[in-house]
């Protein structure tokens, strides 16, 4: 099994910025994507960005110019740089595991992950 545990959520006011956290342990892959959901309120859950085991990223057109996902394969941690946040980016924010044989091909459904975290709340005020 893999434990995800995300971390670096909290109240940011509008155009502040946040990093969030995602550690990985337990059994571990070698070749693996990664990815950030979020779910707003009321609403359903939702693609952010994710990353290759070859570094390909990929984004959600709403968080382009504002979030970098980046990953530290040696600490097994995944990131989400957050800048220029907006009320409409307040959601509980989820990273995601799947396994992957491909360097480059990378998905944005939510099925298609196989490991979560907990996930952590942005609140971002007006």
């Amino acid at each position: 099994q893999v434990q995800l545990v995300e971390s670096g959520g909290g109240l940011v006011q509008a155009g502040g910025s946040l990093r969030l956290s995602c550690a990985a342990s337990g059994r571990t892959f070698s070749m693996y994507n990664m990815a950030w959901f979020r779910q707003p309120p009321g609403k359903e859950r939702e693609f952010v960005a994710t990353i290759t085991w070859g570094g390909r990223t990929y984004y959600t057109e709403s968080v382009k110019d504002r979030f970098a996902i980046s990953r530290d394969n040696a600490k097994k941690i995944l990131y989400l740089q957050m800048i220029t946040l907006k009320p409409e980016d307040t959601a509980v924010y989820y990273c995601a595991l799947k396994q992957s044989l491909s360097s480059s091909y990378y998905t944005t459904l939510a099925r298609d992950y196989t490991y979560w975290g907990q996930g952590t709340q942005v609140t971002v005020s007006s």
